[in-house]
């Protein structure tokens, strides 16, 4: 990157800014005025006298509370906007006799002290062409810019061009730049292609809304890029539908996340939930990754079987008989009747809303074998009976599906709920994996999906009604509403505070899981690496949903990719299917993807491999380190330390150091005094993520340690635009 373009880059950056501190100041009086409606509505309604309320003092009250509360809602809302306000420009063409107009769009309207719109609010109609226009039919758009901001700083911008060549005035920034480069430096030919890129992307963005939606391509063919602007071009084309039912979009990290967020930010609204696969289920954030073996036992649909006797198993520890005294009779229930009443009382409910069932079911039982007196005596003393009540705290909790997961940590007890299903080696291994999770109190990405599975099975931990609240209780809230109406931190006194957790089983615990939310429209990106057990579990997020499916076969960290496609069928229903097909690299220069296709060909020969268009000239570099056994080259850490600051010296930009666990040590530390440009990742969160260049460590040490092997060694090779450097150990 040459220092012109950087300081065209910064200045570019300095505009926007200049706009958004104007956008800010006005922000800032909208704010001041909201705040003296408030005072003003306080003061509405007040009177001294006692006893009575005249009707005029009534409409008053009414006046104050309505004055507080829409004041208070004012300001709140204009608190959460400075974050990412605005997010959008639009230049758009000039028309005779007037100046070319721009458009700034955000995430409220925001006018200046003349009335004149300095953000336009993105759900209004003048925003459309944000979401709307494409180099097809750009709807008089010469340039649709993103602008990235960091709280009151602007820290990035990325340019669409929608025409195909920009004014000789305009600069253009990103992905845009490099379209026009490539238009400008190729001549008539490149300008088509390009144009067909943009034409088939269009054609999957604007696709029907109704059923399902794949969309398909090797890397860098801008996938996921489609994806969101359909997601975003729903949302606007069919506000009323996915506004009130909600977009989930689902990717394979939080790392991908958080970049989704940069590359369209508009999708930060109420109306969008991102989730990668480690925190779909809300009250749990899983990062970390099982051995490839065990997560390809956690997510295969042998586990339902396992799952299912898991959730109608006895409490590990509870009793295996009933003795109590009931109205002066002895009761015993032994074990065989026990376990028949578990078994009837699971046939037609789920384990935690049975207990009503459990105990009526008990009290027959006891009576049958009792039988004197009047049954209706008896039953009411069983129902009311203290020890019974202990007894089946003992017998017949509510069960969390995390603790029931846990339960697996006995060996033992793994054989018994697998046998005939897993082998005994993969049964203590399972073992072995939740012993794991207790010790280090986290949960890994693929116990999500069981925990959901087990959710489902159990149903809702049923909590105890609070007792009602007592007058003097009442009373003494008197104002805590109007003054959480005016935005105040005071907190209801008689809401139970949750502690943070300290042991690694609470942590594991903590929160409540609640019923999992349904939406109307889901996007999957990196579908291939859904595992069956995965796919359930956004399924059922979906039953009513439309759907946007991407992936790449080759790409796959999910091996067996019958039984996943299974699933996925099964997920989808019966919805009609359309398929989108992409097959221009415009993200890897050549020379880099000519390098990752050879790795990929040989494991993967009918691998989708997409056309490079790009060339830089610089082939990619192979360094080599010394080992344990190889003490003449220089260790990992200082061969990845020299050739992090060859790839930083020679261009500017982000810069990914891509390291297995084995190396993970050594070059945890580089990214240290690079100002943020660079990133140590492991191989599995790099999915769906670009860099301008990265630094690949010990490529064969990835194939050995992933799931999947070299399709994920072919997703590290393809993260870089432009540069890119190999460590190998020395053969």
């Amino acid at each position: 990157m040459t220092d012109t373009h950087v300081d065209a880059v910064a200045a570019e950056i300095a505009i926007e800014q200049q706009h958004l501190d104007r956008v800010n100041t006005e922000l800032a009086k909208a704010g001041q005025r909201a705040e003296l409606v408030a005072v003003d509505g306080l003061s509405r309604g007040r009177t001294s006298r006692t006893g009575d309320v005249r009707d005029e003092e009534m409409s008053g009250l009414f006046e104050r509370d309505a004055l507080v509360y829409n004041a208070a809602r004012r300001q709140a809302h204009l608190e959460r906007q400075h974050e990412g306000l605005v997010f959008g420009r639009l230049d758009l063409e000039e028309e005779p006799d007037h100046e070319r107009e721009i458009r700034y769009i955000g995430r409220l309207g925001v006018r200046d002290d003349d009335y004149e719109p300095l953000v336009i609010d993105w759900r209004a109609p003048a925003a459309s062409p944000f979401y709307r226009a494409t180099p097809g039919n750009n709807l008089g758009v010469i340039r649709r810019r993103v602008l990235r901001s960091r709280g009151e700083e602007v820290i990035g911008v990325e340019d669409d061009l929608m025409v195909p060549e920009a004014p000789d005035d305009m600069v253009v920034v990103g992905d845009g730049a490099l379209l026009a480069a490539l238009t400008r430096s190729r001549g008539q030919q490149m300008r088509d292609i390009v144009a067909t890129i943009q034409a088939h992307q269009d054609e999957a963005i604007r696709a029907t809304d109704r059923g399902i939606t794949e969309i398909t391509g090797g890397p860098g063919t801008g996938k996921t890029v489609v994806a969101l602007h359909r997601a975003a071009f729903l949302l606007y084309a069919n506000r009323r539908r996915y506004e009130s039912g909600g977009i989930l979009v689902i990717g394979p990290s939080s790392a991908y996340t958080a970049y989704i967020e940069r590359v369209l930010p508009s999708l930060g609204e109420d109306s969008v939930t991102l989730r990668s696969l480690g925190d779909v289920v809300d009250v749990i954030t899983a990062v970390r990754h099982d051995p490839p073996e065990v997560a390809a036992l956690k997510g295969s649909l042998q586990m339902r079987t396992v799952l299912n006797r898991l959730a109608a198993m006895a409490v590990p520890g509870a009793p295996t008989s009933l003795r109590v005294m009931v109205d002066g009779r002895a009761v015993h229930l032994d074990e065989t009747t026990l376990t028949d009443i578990r078994r009837r009382a699971l046939r037609d409910r789920n384990r935690n809303q049975a207990a009503n069932a459990v105990r009526d079911l008990l009290a027959e039982a006891a009576w049958r074998q009792v039988r004197e007196g009047e049954r209706e005596d008896f039953l009411e003393a069983f129902d009311s009976s203290m020890a019974v009540d202990t007894f089946l705290g003992q017998w017949w909790p509510q069960v969390d599906p995390r603790e029931a997961l846990l339960w697996l940590q006995d060996t033992e007890l793994a054989y018994d709920v697998s046998r005939s299903v897993l082998s005994h080696g993969d049964a203590a291994a399972l073992a072995h994996a939740t012993r794991e999770t207790l010790e280090l109190g986290t949960w890994t990405v693929a116990d999500v999906a069981l925990i959901d599975e087990l959710s489902v099975r159990l149903g809702p931990v049923e909590h105890e009604a609070p007792e009602e609240r007592s007058f003097f209780e009442v009373e003494e809230l008197d104002g805590v509403e109007e003054l959480r109406a005016m935005g105040s931190a005071i907190k209801d006194p008689l809401v139970e505070h949750h502690l943070s957790p300290t042991s690694a089983h609470e942590r594991l615990l903590y929160d409540t899981i609640g019923p999992a939310d349904e939406y109307a429209h889901v996007l999957v990106d990196e579908a291939q690496d859904l595992s069956p057990m995965q796919w359930r579990m956004i399924g059922r997020r979906g039953r009513r949903a439309s759907w946007t499916v991407v992936g790449d076969v080759a790409q796959a960290s999910w091996q067996d990719a019958a039984e996943a496609e299974h699933a996925r069928l099964e997920a989808y229903g019966t919805q009609q299917r359309q398929s989108f097909h992409m097959t221009t690299n415009y993200r890897n220069a050549q020379e880099i993807f000519d390098y990752a296709r050879a790795v990929i060909l040989p494991a993967v020969p009918d691998a989708d491999i997409p056309d490079a268009v790009r060339e830089t000239g610089v082939q990619p570099a192979e360094v080599t380190f010394g080992d344990a056994l190889d003490t003449s080259r220089p260790a990992v850490g200082t061969v990845a330390e020299q050739a992090l600051a060859d790839l930083a010296q020679e261009l500017e930009g982000s810069i990914a150091v891509i390291t297995p666990q084995r190396h993970a040590n050594a070059v945890a530390g580089l990214a240290e005094g690079y100002e943020g440009r660079v990133t140590v990742i492991d191989p599995l969160s790099t999915k769906g993520l670009e860099w301008d260049a990265t630094l690949v460590v010990d490529p064969d040490a990835i194939v050995d340690e992933s799931p999947g092997g070299a399709r994920i060694l072919y997703v590290v090779l393809t993260r870089a635009a432009h540069r890119m450097s190999v460590l190998r150990p020395t053969d």
